[in-house]
């Protein structure tokens, strides 16, 4: 019987077997090009590696030479808006209400207005309102030592060893290490009590957006801040959340006093510069997914390179560059900023004046042996809610454009309230009836 003779694949089986075999081999190969490849780097390569939390701005400006000479432009930047901008204007000279609203406080001898970030050592040790209490924590916002400080420190032992002391570890002003990583230039919170603030919130920073970034570490600083304790920790009051209310519960809750005013005599809280607070309290810009970043550092240009100018300042001293990113009409921008600035000035001034009445009215009264002291102590629990809610707008930068809805909110309720403790100062004075 005749064997069947073997029968031989088709060509097209042939050429197919050979076509996967090749690209098999050609996927194998270029993947272990690809493992072999350096790895892939942002834009120009780094000329030098930087240490983690290096201080000297000048270091990391080898790398980024356009960022870094911007913000060398922050010493010089002295060009004053309306209602701010980075030349020391003394404010209790611009208003002699200020010495009667903060009697008893060192802001009524020295309240200038802050410079640029490059001035930042200059201006805290050049300042009237330092003696020989003076904690450490009040660098915490002024130098791009802090973070290596913080690290090799921590912020208790920190904050507790007197300033003078704290002077002379301290030689680099606000820089490059306080908002960005190392080498991966990632941003990041480089302050601790910011860092416990949000975990206090159940916010965890890490999982944030680089657009929500742009915002929140500029809440390393540009917040409301006390100093808590006997070792004055650095602490956001936070805990309840960062409105006005919430902050004033806080204080409320933990029996906080920052000073007692001589006039009145009631027992006060001093505000800082709550720009995160009012900016992020849902206002119109914040909520349209815009960034601190896109109006006071906005991206240019040199040549064809594009990046963010850190030369911090003003939108309104080149708003075609910050406002122009995405309004059209920059002129129309401009003066409805003007506007809301105005309104909230005029608003804020009326407030002062609603204090100034409150803090004497209070004053006359208490010296009245026949007042009433359980109504004179009303009143002055109702100048210290009316004060903290006009400071929370007066110590903040934007006057009240960051969020002019909750701010001429606030002014109202600071206004109605210094009314109200005028008021009961009057009824101490009133027979029982």
């Amino acid at each position: 019987m005749q064997a069947s003779p073997i029968k031989k694949p088709p060509m097209t089986i042939i050429l197919l077997a050979a076509i996967i075999v090749a690209l098999t081999v050609g996927i194998v190969l270029l993947l272990i090009f690809i493992k072999n490849q350096a790895a892939p780097v942002r834009g120009i390569a780094p000329l030098v590696t930087i240490q983690a939390m290096e201080p000297n701005s000048a270091e990391w400006g080898k790398n980024f030479p356009n960022q870094y000479s911007t913000l060398l432009q922050t010493a010089d930047n002295k060009t004053r808006t309306t209602y701010g901008g980075s030349e020391p204007v003394q404010k209790i000279e611009a208003d002699p209400r200020l010495v009667t609203i903060f009697a008893g406080n060192p802001f009524s001898k020295d309240y200038k207005d802050d410079r640029g970030h490059q001035n930042a050592l200059i201006d805290v040790r050049e300042t009237n309102r330092l003696s020989d209490k003076t904690p450490g924590t009040c660098y915490s916002c002024k130098s791009a030592d802090n973070p290596k400080l913080w690290a090799n420190m921590g912020m208790e032992a920190y904050d507790k060893t007197p300033f003078s002391e704290m002077s002379k570890q301290i030689n680099n002003p606000i820089g490059c290490a306080n908002c960005h990583e190392a080498n991966t230039m990632r941003l990041i919170i480089t302050n601790p009590a910011l860092d416990t603030a949000l975990k206090a919130q159940g916010k965890d920073w890490h999982t944030f957006t680089r657009q929500e970034m742009r915002t929140v570490v500029c809440a390393n600083c540009h917040v409301e801040y006390y100093f808590q304790g006997e070792s004055k920790l650095l602490v956001f009051p936070w805990k309840n959340g960062t409105t006005i209310e919430d902050i004033e519960k806080y204080y409320t809750e933990n029996g906080f006093v920052d000073w007692t005013h001589t006039t009145s005599g009631a027992s006060m809280i001093k505000m800082q510069h709550p720009d995160y607070e009012l900016f992020s309290a849902s206002s119109t810009h914040y909520n349209a997914g815009v960034s601190c970043a896109d109006c006071h550092m906005p991206y240019t240009r040199a040549g064809a390179v594009k990046f963010s100018t850190h030369n911090v300042k003003s939108p309104l001293l080149e708003p075609n560059t910050s406002c122009g990113a995405c309004h059209t009409d920059v002129d129309y921008v401009v003066n409805r900023a003007k506007i809301i600035q105005n309104q909230v000035h005029t608003t804020m001034i009326s407030t002062e004046d609603a204090l100034v009445a409150a803090i004497e009215t209070i004053a006359t009264s208490a010296k009245d042996p026949k007042a009433d002291p359980a109504k004179i102590e009303e009143a002055r629990k109702l100048h210290r809610s009316a004060q903290l809610r006009w400071d929370f707008i007066a110590a903040e930068n934007s006057m009240g454009f960051h969020n002019p809805t909750e701010a001429l909110r606030i002014l109202a309720s600071a206004t109605d309230l210094a009314r109200k403790a005028q008021l009961k100062a009057l009824e101490a004075l009133q027979p029982a009836k």
